[in-house]
């Protein structure tokens, strides 16, 4: 059995910087068109110009990578989608020039909600930040949002349902993505607003809290927002395999060195065989026939890329053509990154499908 993915999007992607980035950027450019690139690196990307280089850097990082392996570019291409970090300097001036210069993606962290996000926000609804979301909105820009409160840690993202609420409504032109949707209570908020949309990842539409504690601590399972419920991963499974129209796939793949994910840092690292996980995860409940929609098509439409990103428009004409097989393939137990090593989501196991 095989199935061919036409554009895969990944909407929501670390890819780090220096070395970690050589090490992890080759995956999602085989596998995916573009990818939504965060901007929690430290500095922040905060200004145009540092996304412009930061995007450079990328490009440059995957031409090497084919180069060193004498891979076609052709089968490596990939846009970087990099967004912009909200942070206390940033001024409409700098949201317009960044607009027009098809930079249209704004990351807002809460500050101190993950990693990097020191610099985020401490008052998300002031009236310094809603004179930004109103240029942001009449400039056609796009909202991601790391949504969690500083409260417990089960009901950050519920408790932030009031910060999303007061945006929607406030700005009903501005589209707004809650980033890494982890709590089906956020769900009916999805279909009250029209303009509000959400990321799905494969880690929480598959593993719960009890993957994480349940009995020995496994910090390659430990994120931001947290593992949930069964109830909350059996929603959000739902919500991915229907394909529901207001959701898109985004990774938040983030590789965190062995040593730093054994001191606490949050982030699963799932880079590495993202489709054949997906595809498997869909065959099994008989959904494979939505995975383009998930995987692609949902999110042309909600971020609207063929009007924004000039790489989109050939896209239709000539797409990247991802062929995955249902045949047995196994993931890499590591990925070595300089003088330590990644551990990848289900780090030496056997799945059912690989990528032809």
């Amino acid at each position: 059995m095989q199935i061919t993915l036409k554009n895969p999007l990944d909407m929501h992607l670390h890819l780090r910087d220096g070395a970690m980035l050589d090490a992890v950027a080759p995956f999602s450019a085989k596998s995916f068109v573009a990818a939504v690139i965060m901007p929690n690196l430290t500095p922040p990307i905060d200004s145009l110009e540092s996304a412009k280089a930061y995007k450079q850097s990328i490009v440059d990082s995957i031409h090497s990578y084919a180069k060193a392996h004498k891979q076609p570019l052709e089968s490596l291409a990939f846009e970087p989608l990099c967004a912009l970090y909200i942070t206390d300097s940033l001024t409409p001036k700098v949201l317009e020039s960044c607009a027009n210069s098809g930079f249209k993606l704004l990351k807002l962290y809460p500050k101190g909600a993950t990693t990097n996000s020191d610099n985020g926000i401490a008052q998300v609804m002031d009236s310094k930040m809603r004179a930004l979301f109103s240029v942001a909105q009449d400039q056609g820009m796009i909202l991601c949002i790391h949504g969690e409160s500083g409260g417990f840690v089960l009901e950050r993202e519920m408790e932030f349902g009031v910060v999303l609420r007061e945006l929607a409504t406030s700005f009903p032109r501005l589209k707004i993505i809650v980033e890494h949707l982890s709590d089906h209570r956020t769900i009916p908020l999805l279909e009250e607003y029209d303009n509000l949309y959400a990321t799905l990842t494969l880690h929480h539409i598959t593993l719960d809290l009890n993957d994480v504690a349940g009995g020995m601590l496994c910090h390659h399972h430990f994120c931001k927002p947290v593992l949930k419920t069964p109830k909350d991963k059996q929603a959000l499974l739902e919500l991915a395999l229907n394909a529901h129209k207001k959701v898109s796939f985004g990774s938040d793949s983030a590789p965190h060195s062995l040593e730093s994910k054994q001191k606490g840092a949050a982030g699963i690292f799932s880079a590495p065989a993202l489709l054949p996980q997906l595809a498997e995860l869909f065959d099994k409940h008989n959904a494979l026939h939505n995975l383009q929609a998930f995987v692609s098509d949902n999110a042309m439409r909600i971020y609207e890329l063929a009007c924004w990103v000039e790489a989109a428009k050939s896209w239709e004409k000539s797409p990247k053509l991802i062929t995955l097989e249902k045949s047995p393939s196994k993931i890499p137990e590591s990925i070595p990154c300089l003088d330590s090593s990644l551990r990848p989501l289900r780090a030496g196991e056997m799945i059912a499908w690989r990528e032809v």
